[in-house]
């Protein structure tokens, strides 16, 4: 599940040297002390506390309330167990930026050089998708610049993820702990420790948005030229400027293509769908309107945007949450026959 989220000033620059040199140091005493006396797997219990983390990078010197707090103790802590990872129990995976990228890697290096009890597999689809629920599924206007994965020879994980905002100057940092997961796409998130709410997040993880879940995962086997023309016709509404639809950035090609493979081969779910290489935000931005539209949604509020009154529906769309017809077994019949007339929610 993930554990909670932290708000933090976006700030650039990076800490001294001398400074890191040090949090290494320091940082590793701390892991070695916690392992002796509680074990590895407390260690990444501890670690998914947002609290507790902050509390650790000011202990460790970085005492700003910055992001660099999020990137900056990570790194400490990925180089102090560096070459100890068998006698502490705990491997560091990924980092900022370009590094992030290598974490699949990472973690099929170590399960070769070490025993771990889960499959190298398993623990790279946990930090994908981790990665992808808070950069896609959930899109509260922070996009994921970093992401660290730590995990333990029993096969227990844990991720420190940030994301930036550079519109608001903000980053906020998202904690995960492998501990009683049972479901990636629906209410996976413990706790959220936040000052700040966005206008508009699609949150597609809301256990109300269990129906949009599913239409969207039935809409993407659909044929390709349909959905685009659902977007085109979509892109061309005109609302009131409080109630943005969020997707004039949507590059109908762009969608037509990412279409084209999930049409050829149908994701079985939602967690599929959501985990296929080329679905990133746009894509599933745009198949949660075109649910919401063509089924006449009603969530919290959705990205066609207000209250019920205001949202727009298709002339031909009955106003009692119904798809409207369409000729064959398409989409919108086996998504009634479903239950997945429902739309996302937005916190």
């Amino acid at each position: 599940m993930r554990t909670g989220t932290a708000h933090l000033p976006l700030h650039g620059g990076q800490a001294p040297r001398w400074l890191f040199s040090r949090m290494v140091a320091l940082s590793r005493e701390i892991v070695r002390v916690m392992v002796e006396e509680f074990g590895p797997v407390e260690v990444l219990e501890r670690l998914s506390d947002p609290h507790w983390f902050q509390s650790l990078g000011c202990v460790l010197g970085f005492d700003w309330h910055s992001s660099g707090l999020t990137t900056t103790t990570t790194a400490a802590l990925k180089e102090a167990v560096k070459g100890r990872e068998a006698d502490l129990g705990i491997f560091v995976a990924g980092g900022k930026g370009a590094t992030s990228r290598k974490t699949p890697a990472e973690i099929a290096a170590a399960a070769e050089r070490h025993s771990i009890a889960r499959p190298a597999e398993e623990l790279v689809y946990a930090s994908r998708l981790s990665a992808k629920v808070d950069n896609t599924a959930v899109q509260d206007g922070y996009q994921i610049y970093h992401h660290s994965f730590f995990f333990t020879p029993t096969g227990e994980w844990a991720v420190v993820q940030q994301g930036m905002n550079e519109g608001t100057g903000w980053a906020r940092r998202y904690h995960w702990l492998s501990r009683n997961v049972s479901d990636f796409v629906c209410e996976p998130h413990a706790a959220v420790v936040s000052d700040q709410r966005g206008q508009q997040v699609l949150n597609l993880v809301a256990e109300e948005s269990e129906g949009a879940r599913k239409t969207a995962a039935l809409l993407s086997a659909e044929k390709p030229e349909k959905l685009v023309a659902e977007l085109k016709q979509a892109q061309e509404l005109s609302l009131p400027g409080r109630h943005g639809i969020l997707v004039a950035d949507i590059r109908p090609e762009s969608f037509r293509r990412t279409l084209l493979k999930t049409y050829e081969h149908p994701p079985a779910d939602f967690e599929a769908l959501l985990g296929r290489a080329g679905v990133g935000p746009k894509t599933m931005r745009a198949l949660a309107l075109i649910a919401d539209l063509v089924y006449g949604a009603q969530g919290r509020d959705s990205l066609s945007g207000g209250p019920p009154h205001l949202r727009p529906f298709h002339r031909d769309a009955p106003r009692g949450g119904q798809p409207r017809q369409s000729g064959g077994q398409g989409a919108a019949q086996r998504a009634e026959e479903a239950g997945a007339v429902s739309g996302g929610a937005i916190t």
